[in-house]
C-alpha cells in the first residue's frame, strides 16, 4: 500500500471522476490508463485539467491516477479539475487559500 495516498471525488454534469495523488514527484498524469496527451486532444482540456497543480505550484510533485466515465470530453476534464482540487486539500489544508 501506498503511503500519504490522497484521493478526491470530482463530478460535473454527469461525468464522475475519481482522483488518486501518488507523492512520486514525477508529475505524470494518467487518465483511464492513458497519458493526458493521449487522452485530451483539446489544448484548453488539458489546461483546465492542470489548474489546481499551477495555482498550488505541485505540477512535478505528484503523479495523478485518473479514473473518469460518463459526459463528454468537456465535463469529465472539469470533474478531474475538481477531483484533483479536493485530493490536494486531503493531502495538505495548507492548499486552501
Amino acid at each position: 500500500m501506498v503511503k500519504n495516498l490522497a484521493i478526491g471525488t470530482g463530478r460535473r454534469k454527469t461525468a464522475v471522476a475519481r482522483v488518486r495523488l501518488l507523492p512520486s514527484g514525477t508529475g505524470a498524469i494518467i487518465i483511464n490508463g492513458k497519458s493526458i496527451d493521449d487522452y485530451c486532444s483539446n489544448e484548453i482540456d488539458k489546461q483546465v485539467i492542470r489548474q489546481p497543480l499551477v495555482l498550488t505550484d505541485t505540477v512535478a510533485s505528484y503523479d495523478i491516477m485518473v479514473n473518469v466515465c460518463g459526459g463528454g470530453y468537456t465535463g469529465q476534464a472539469g470533474a478531474i479539475r475538481l477531483g484533483i482540487a479536493r485530493a490536494l486539500l486531503e493531502a495538505s489544508a495548507d492548499y486552501r487559500p
